[in-house]
């Protein structure tokens, strides 16, 4: 290791710790002032309008998204812009949240007046306690004094650290506070890993199901094997309940005098089964646990009749692996 790769990891080191330590601070801090903020939040009947410049624009797109995705409608307004035609995108009926490390942004001025002609609630956060942004705010939330990442004190880092984490804490108490579930996040993430994380068996499931009678025999299973193109049949009593499963396996341990075997002698009784409701990853570990490329999927309203078929290129398909 060279001395140059010592200085880089040391500067990492550093920067890191600083900004961890700046958050441990952020979060000794709080106060009711937050409560305050989100009760406005709740209270709001459009949508929370972010706007922050330079970094703390960044920062403020990142806060928008997050509160978008786990239930609060948000949107972010750049101030130049809002300066220019966009203030007309923020009602009444919306919060407005500014972020400005100064309180004294001047691009914020014309939407920080917005808010007050139009007694729109405004929430700042900013640094200084007597900038012109936490005198303006109807709620401020102030970052506690902490030194940036760098030594020269001067590119916004630790700062925009505790905005975003700022930020993240209101997303998530209003998250909470909504008992917003993985299936309302699942709406908003349909797409990409996340969304293939969220899909359920129902989702995924094929519903012309490779069904054959206990009593029929084998020559029957094998037609209905061979249409299906899931490699299996499910295997059903005289009610129409799933009671077993015929799969390759099963034909190679009954090669022999196959054919003058019914499908229940040559099944695999009481398979491996799914609820519709099922997270499709946890199909994905029930067919890795068990060596299985197939899972009948079992209604719930009548017990052991099957409801559909899942195959594990179903999953592969959907991105779920």
């Amino acid at each position: 290791m060279t001395s140059s790769t010592t200085d880089f990891l040391a500067t990492a080191r550093r920067v890191i710790t600083r900004e961890a330590e700046a958050l441990t601070i952020l979060a000794g801090t709080l106060n009711g002032d937050f409560t305050q903020a989100i009760d406005l939040i709740i209270a709001c009947k459009g949508r929370v309008i972010v706007s922050g410049m330079g970094k703390s624009g960044h920062i403020g797109r990142k806060i928008a998204a997050t509160f978008a995705s786990t239930g609060t409608p948000a949107m972010f307004i750049h101030p130049a812009e809002a300066s220019h035609g966009d203030l007309g995108m923020v009602m009444s009926g919306d919060v407005v949240l500014a972020l400005s490390k100064s309180g004294e942004t001047p691009e914020l001025s014309d939407i920080v007046a917005h808010t007050r002609r139009f007694d729109i609630p405004l929430i700042g956060i900013t640094a200084k306690a007597d900038s012109t942004l936490a005198r303006q705010s109807d709620v401020t939330l102030i970052l506690p004094p902490a030194s940036e990442a760098c030594d020269t004190g001067i590119v916004p880092t630790t700062s925009t650290t505790m905005t975003l984490a700022l930020g993240d804490a209101i997303a998530i108490a209003l998250m909470e506070h909504r008992q917003f579930t993985p299936d309302h996040f699942r709406i908003f993430h349909p797409g990409g890993r996340l969304g293939a994380k969220l899909l359920k068996v129902r989702d995924l499931m094929h519903s012309d199901l490779p069904l054959t009678a206990a009593t029929s025999p084998m020559s029957e299973a094998l037609l209905s094997i061979s249409r299906s193109g899931f490699g299996v049949t499910g295997v059903t009593d005289h009610s129409g309940a799933l009671t077993g499963i015929i799969t390759d396996g099963d034909l190679r341990r009954h090669m022999d005098g196959l054919l003058t075997l019914t499908a229940g002698q040559v099944m695999t009784s009481n398979p491996r089964t799914i609820l519709p409701e099922a997270l499709a990853e946890k199909a994905l570990a029930l067919m890795n646990d068990r060596k299985i490329t197939t899972l009948f999927v079992l209604d719930p309203a009548t017990g052991p009749h099957a409801l559909g078929i899942l195959h594990i290129h179903d999953l592969l398909r959907a991105g779920v692996v």
